[in-house]
């Protein structure tokens, strides 16, 4: 028998997502075709308002699309309930957002722990994996360290240590290296390449920079919203 390979993580057959800007529609993805797999690395080129953040939190589960099918695991995500999707988003998805996002009041050890907590582990354990997972990322000693007194980078790696707090399966990055010098652009992307290689956690990078683009194995091309052809 021809073994039967398992469906892709996430799967999206002609998405759709349209925006109200005042009265009128904006179109932001205009029937996309789109898989993620196991141990994915791919990447979504495009320049600005081509799609490529809307994209992003669709299989991020962050928003709904207007139409087409989004398939998680085979199984339609247009029936989840918000505190179904909630619970898929923190359990399977971590999250690398432009703007760090990080919470300014709390420690680098602590920001990192955040999502743990919501996932209800205990305080004990929870230290002790943000710890270890900041020292994966090169910020062993920051713990205690609050974002503020951290360099963009170093921002940058603790906000990817808090994507992979709960082990995900995919790890979905907006446009990772906008805000971050060439240094510090090249560090994180050595960095995000090294944790799929050792975890083979899927990564899905939203980018216009031509240096994420070299480094991938896969590469979706977005343009006013639709997927151009491969060459």
């Amino acid at each position: 028998m021809v073994p039967v390979e398992p469906p892709p993580i996430l799967r999206g057959r002609g998405l759709t997502r349209t925006y109200l800007l005042g009265s009128v529609e904006v179109p932001a993805l205009r029937g996309v075709d789109v898989d993620v797999t196991r141990g994915d690395f791919v990447v979504l080129r495009g320049p600005s308002g081509s799609g490529k953040t809307t994209l992003i939190n669709l299989l991020g589960l962050l928003d709904r699309p207007d139409g087409g099918t989004l398939l998680l695991d085979g199984q339609p995500v247009a029936g989840m309930d918000e505190n179904a999707l909630a619970d898929r988003r923190r359990d399977r998805f971590g999250f690398v957002f432009q703007t760090f996002n990080l919470v300014a009041v709390l420690t680098a050890a602590e920001n990192v722990e955040y999502p743990m907590a919501l996932r209800g582990v205990s305080a004990g354990a929870r230290r002790k994996r943000a710890r270890d997972l900041l020292a994966q990322v090169g910020l062993a000693g920051k713990d205690d360290v609050r974002p503020d007194l951290l360099s963009g980078g170093q921002r940058q790696r603790v906000a990817i240590a808090r994507a992979l707090a709960n082990e995900p399966e995919v790890v979905l990055a907006d446009e990772p290296t906008a805000n971050l010098d060439s240094k510090s652009a090249d560090e994180v992307l050595d960095l995000m390449q090294l944790l799929h290689a050792q975890r083979a956690t899927a990564f899905v990078l939203s980018t216009h920079d031509p240096r994420v683009v070299a480094r991938s194995r896969r590469v979706v091309t977005l343009h006013d919203g639709r997927v151009e052809p491969e060459a």
